[in-house]
């Protein structure tokens, strides 16, 4: 017989006292992380857009100006704290990434620019679970919800 190890399960609340179950001290370490995994985001979502006028191509210029638009907006809201952005995000971001790898599997049998189109599916798919499980990135974000949480309550109550 083994002998029993208690389980520390981490519960889906953080105890009472406490307002995150991330480490305080690593909230202020992670805010160059977050800001590099969001302006990451931006410039993989935007490059095929860049990379089109670079070459030229000036075909559906409003569609790509009002994609790079919506996506700053939406990391924006997340850099402020925005819980329904950041879900929003790490979706986009998983489903993006891996749409954007199989089709570059699939065309990469043919050509080599299905390997770079992986590569980028492979970046969005990083980016992504770099928001959701690097402790210094959830820390800040965590202070971030928390701040925002407290400023809504404190406006609602005058």
């Amino acid at each position: 017989m083994s002998p029993k190890r208690p389980s520390a399960t981490p519960s889906a609340h953080p105890p009472a006292g406490q307002a995150s179950p991330f480490d305080p001290a690593l909230a202020q370490a992670g805010r160059v992380p977050t800001l590099v995994v969001l302006m990451g985001l931006l410039m993989v979502s935007s490059l095929p857009f860049v990379a089109s006028l670079a070459q030229g191509r000036a075909q559906n210029v409003t569609q790509g100006v009002l994609s790079m638009c919506l996506t700053v907006f939406l990391l924006g809201m997340v850099w402020r704290g925005s819980v329904l952005a950041w879900r929003l995000t790490v979706g986009l971001a998983m489903v993006a990434g891996l749409l954007v790898f199989i089709v570059g599997m699939l065309t990469g049998t043919t050509a080599w620019q299905g390997w770079v189109v992986s590569g980028a599916g492979l970046v969005y798919l990083g980016l992504g679970t770099a928001l959701v499980g690097t402790p210094s990135i959830r820390a800040f974000l965590d202070s971030r919800w928390a701040a925002r949480r407290a400023a809504r309550q404190a406006g609602g109550r005058a």
